[in-house]
């Protein structure tokens, strides 16, 4: 059986990968997977909770920006992929308690509940094509690692019972192409859009860019400034803080790839 790398399934149809996700064969992040199509992080909460989400993350549009949300009870993400099942087709899943994190499986058929809810949320991995279209290098894609995320100081809007910081991305960008980074992102509102903070890291409570909250960290090169996007972790933030009983997200880094292309989503 030939191996599988991320190279030889940047240009799968999001289909395909979903089958190969599925079948055990990928359990990596997905960065680069299936360039073209959109991306989404996810969070799955009880059906009691999940209006009081909906208000966080229409509060919080710029780490919240919601792609589809399923009926209760209904694993089928039917706006972005139809067919599709958000209990196997991610490589790997969190499961909280309380907020607190007791597993990480590749596979929640065995979690799954008649009243629970999937919001499928904006990722910034669907602009990346855009960035490498541009000429602007991805970091984390060309090291082969898990984007760094960061769990700043900048405090979300709170609704209901859900509170707690953004968690942004961050990506290593030339002083030169900063601006493209920035116009090229811009077009995608929907998976996070424009930065939300460029340069000095301590600026937004992170102290020490070489060790990510979340993901893995990756090099900075001389000339290259910090670029920071609003993150779908921050949902995983919220449920850290605001402890509902029970939820399940995606694993940083492990996404949804959606039928949906990146251009779904481009504003002009």
């Amino acid at each position: 059986m030939t191996a599988l790398t991320a190279e030889s399934l940047s240009r799968m149809p999001a289909r395909s990968v979903r089958a190969l996700i599925r079948e055990g064969r990928w359990s990596a992040p997905t960065s680069g997977l299936s360039l073209g199509h959109a991306q989404a992080n996810m969070i799955v909460l009880p059906q009691d909770w999940a209006y009081d989400f909906l208000l966080y993350a229409t509060r919080n549009p710029r780490a919240c920006p919601i792609l589809d949300v399923t009926e209760a009870g209904d694993p089928e993400p039917r706006l972005i992929a139809p067919g599709a099942d958000v209990r196997t087709d991610l490589p790997r899943y969190r499961v909280w308690r309380d907020g607190e994190l007791v597993g990480e499986p590749s596979d929640i058929r065995s979690e799954w509940r008649g009243d629970l809810v999937a919001f499928m949320i904006g990722c910034s991995f669907s602009f990346e094509s855009a960035l490498l279209d541009a000429g602007v290098p991805v970091r984390h894609i060309e090291e082969g690692v898990n984007v760094p995320m960061y769990l700043t100081s900048v405090r979300c809007v709170p609704a209901g019972r859900f509170s707690g910081n953004m968690v942004m991305s961050m990506r290593p960008i030339p002083h030169r192409q900063v601006v493209t980074a920035v116009t090229c992102t811009a077009r995608f509102p929907a998976v996070h859009g424009a930065p939300m903070h460029v340069g000095n890291p301590e600026a937004i409570g992170v102290r020490d860019i070489s060790r990510p909250d979340f993901g893995d960290p990756v090099t900075i090169k001389p000339g290259e400034t910090p670029v920071f996007w609003a993150c779908g972790v921050t949902p995983q933030a919220a449920v850290m803080r605001s402890r509902p009983p029970f939820a399940i997200t995606h694993a940083p880094g492990h996404m949804f790839i959606a039928d949906r292309r990146d251009s779904d989503y481009a504003v002009f």
